[in-house]
């Protein structure tokens, strides 16, 4: 059961009818804000949050009709659930309110056992999809929570031109076999922390956590303005988190961390890959194999940040890269220009 103390909207032109509802409202534990037409449940709907909103549809300014198709249009109302509460007659009309979002329909004069069971219904629903939507932000990154909600879920992908990076610790296997697993997973818990502060603050998407590396993205699921700029900030904010912990772990006589981190841009596709009960958010491209070797061969190069030559290009104005020449990477046909970004 739905619990009472949730917050209601009654929208209705008719005085007596606002009053009377709202006290039977009152009357089952909830507290109750009234408008007297639709445009102002909107514009309360929009500035103040509430659980329910009862809606009648005849209205002067702005029908009920007319609130529906605007809260259905937006991502902050869209979810809201409504109970029509009007006089007008006919399944028509009764449909016409579930098409554009309503959630159900009380005929006037309202019966009250059917409103405590329809109001105490529909904030049931609203209490699931709010324990769903925590559990979507939980596992996947706002911006592609924001992407489900806005677009829905569909496998497949759509092309794009953006920025990858990948990231991974140096030494992890040693420096596990030198502490218990309760130490590592601390360590893994404070790495994650500080990269998805950097990488997030920069505007980057974590889309992989994979033993002691990840890959995230800049560009997708929403647009970055300047992918290649943000990507190489976050890299060398992480370098510099990682700089600042070593400080702590080592006056504690720990190893200290060191990271290596690689970054391509490119054309790639982005999207939801996997099966309909088992999906994740990624991009799959050349650009995406690139970033990885690059990581991989910050070991050999001895710099903790490399990119590519169209990043480079696209930060060139920003930072003095170091250029290392043409390298023969694993899985690359043909060798690539490869540049140093410096982290002091």
């Amino acid at each position: 059961m739905a619990e009472t103390g949730a917050r209601l909207l009654v929208a209705d032109d008719n005085k007596v009818n606002r009053l009377l509802l709202g006290r039977s409202l009152e009357q089952l534990g909830h507290k109750v804000a009234m408008a007297e037409n639709g445009r102002i449940a909107l514009e309360m709907l929009r500035r103040e949050s509430f659980d329910l909103l009862l809606l009648d549809m005849e209205m002067p300014e702005m029908s009920g009709f007319q609130v529906l198709e605007q809260m259905v249009a937006d991502l902050q109302l869209r979810d809201l659930p409504v109970i029509v509460t009007s006089s007008l007659e006919g399944v028509a009309h009764v449909a016409r309110c579930i098409e554009l979002g309503a959630d159900d329909y009380l005929p006037k004069p309202v019966n009250p056992v059917l409103l405590k069971a329809r109001v105490g219904s529909s904030l049931e629903k609203k209490r699931l999809r709010d324990q769903q939507s925590a559990l979507v932000r939980r596992f996947a990154t706002s911006e592609v929570a924001e992407d489900l909600q806005r677009s829905g879920f569909a496998l497949g992908g759509k092309r794009i031109e953006g920025t990858v990076m990948f990231c991974d610790i140096r030494g992890f296997t040693s420096i596990t076999e030198q502490q218990s697993p309760e130490d590592t997973i601390e360590l893994l818990n404070t790495f994650y922390t500080l990269m998805f502060d950097a990488i997030t603050g920069a505007g980057g998407v974590v889309n992989q956590m994979v033993g002691d590396g990840l890959m995230s993205i800049f560009g997708a699921p929403l647009p970055l303005a300047d992918p290649c700029g943000s990507a190489v900030r976050a890299g060398r904010e992480m370098i510099e988190l990682i700089e600042m912990l070593n400080v702590e772990r080592e006056a504690g006589g720990r190893l200290p961390l060191k990271i290596g981190v690689g970054i391509a841009t490119g054309q790639m596709i982005a999207g939801y890959t996997g099966t309909h009960s088992r999906a994740t958010y990624t991009c799959i491209g050349d650009a995406v194999n690139l970033a990885a070797r690059l990581e991989a061969h910050t070991k050999l190069a001895g710099r903790p940040i490399l990119v590519d030559g169209p990043t480079a290009d696209a930060v060139a104005g920003q930072l003095a890269l170091e250029p290392l020449g043409e390298v023969a990477l694993k899985g690359k046909a043909a060798a690539v220009p490869v540049f140093a970004v410096p982290v002091a």
